[in-house]
């Protein structure tokens, strides 16, 4: 049997009709499926408050309120201490001072749309 002939057989089998609403099934699956709910961006965010409020709550289980205005006494300790280094606020300064001028006066905005960045033609 050569290769032509068994084409040729293949392509003579009868072929079963495939169901009515596959096209459509495999397209909403693929190409039409709606975005997520959620970005990894997103998920990250919730999940670093999420473990924060845990966070809290066992402080105030465990030592109850005193500990608590320690901590927080500690913290703003520390917020205070870094940030009344002048290099420090030096540093702020310069980085934001850059950021607002990259902002407002770069020629071009490196974000595209969501439409446009899949790379897809709207031909199809």
């Amino acid at each position: 049997m050569d290769d032509e002939r068994l084409e040729r057989l293949l392509l003579e089998l009868p072929l079963e009709e495939p169901p009515a609403g596959l096209r459509a099934s495999i397209l909403l699956a693929t190409a039409y499926r709606p975005a997520p709910a959620f970005s990894v961006l997103d998920l990250a965010l919730l999940g670093s408050l999420g473990a924060f409020a845990v966070w809290l709550v066992v402080l105030l289980v465990i030592g109850g309120g005193s500990l608590f205005i320690a901590t927080l006494a500690t913290i703003g300790s520390e917020f205070s201490r870094v940030f009344s280094n002048g290099g420090t606020l030096a540093w702020l300064a310069a980085g934001g001072a850059t950021a607002l001028w990259l902002t407002l006066f770069s020629g071009s905005h490196p974000l595209a749309p969501a439409a446009h960045r899949s790379g897809r033609e709207s031909s199809r």
